[in-house]
């Protein structure tokens, strides 16, 4: 077979546009793991008292303790938190308005605080490697149903702000007493840490723990 060098000149051409691409693409998954990994963060505490106003799914006090509980793991919260009823006037069923206290310890981006006097020397708890997760709450494996549509949207509206977060897409399409798949979506990328191990031993104790009663 005759092979003329238009035919070889048009192979290298496409030989040499496959590689660029594929660098490219490399160029980009590597850039995108630069940004996921290589991180520093600290525990910090923070504090929120939570009442669902909400008229579809409808909790017991115990049982939104355990739905917020829930939420909080996924979002990052250290495994150390606690979750306590406030107090509830239909016990064991469900309430009007049943509310949690939350006390937890959240990762924050380490960054760098200086005045015009120089940098600001200030005692900081130690920073732990960390990474950036991909959520989504109202995936069907995160358990939170299209009946809690109404849960979601305080979620994003009081709990997410706690969290250091990026890439937040949210919508809501919520109608009461109406259930309607799809009606709300939280995803977002959340603050982790890279050793899981390493955050649950602090669980056990720790300066940055949150305030007990």
């Amino acid at each position: 077979m005759h092979i003329t060098r238009s035919e070889v000149g048009l192979a290298i051409a496409a030989t040499t546009v496959a590689l660029v691409c594929m660098s490219a693409w490399g160029a980009g998954d590597e850039k995108e793991a630069a940004e996921t990994r290589g991180l520093s963060a600290v525990w910090t505490a923070r504090e929120l008292s939570f009442v669902y106003v909400g008229f579809t799914a409808q909790y017991s006090c115990e049982g939104l303790r355990d739905r917020v509980t829930d939420v909080l793991l996924q979002l990052g919260a250290r495994r150390d938190l606690e979750v306590r009823e406030s107090p509830c006037v239909s016990l064991g069923r469900p309430d009007a308005f049943p509310g949690v206290r939350i006390r937890m310890n959240v990762l924050q981006p380490v960054t760098g605080q200086s005045t015009a006097a120089g940098p600001i020397a200030t005692p900081t708890p130690a920073a732990v490697p960390a990474h950036w997760k991909r959520i989504d709450l109202a995936s069907a494996r995160n358990g939170v149903t299209a009946a809690e549509c109404e849960l979601l949207e305080q979620v994003k509206t009081d709990i997410l702000p706690l969290f250091a977060t990026r890439n937040v897409e949210y919508g809501s399409h919520c109608q009461p007493h109406q259930v309607q798949l799809g009606a709300a979506w939280l995803r977002a990328e959340v603050l982790v840490p890279d050793d899981q191990k390493a955050a649950a031993d602090l669980s056990t104790g720790s300066p940055g723990r949150a305030p007990g009663p």
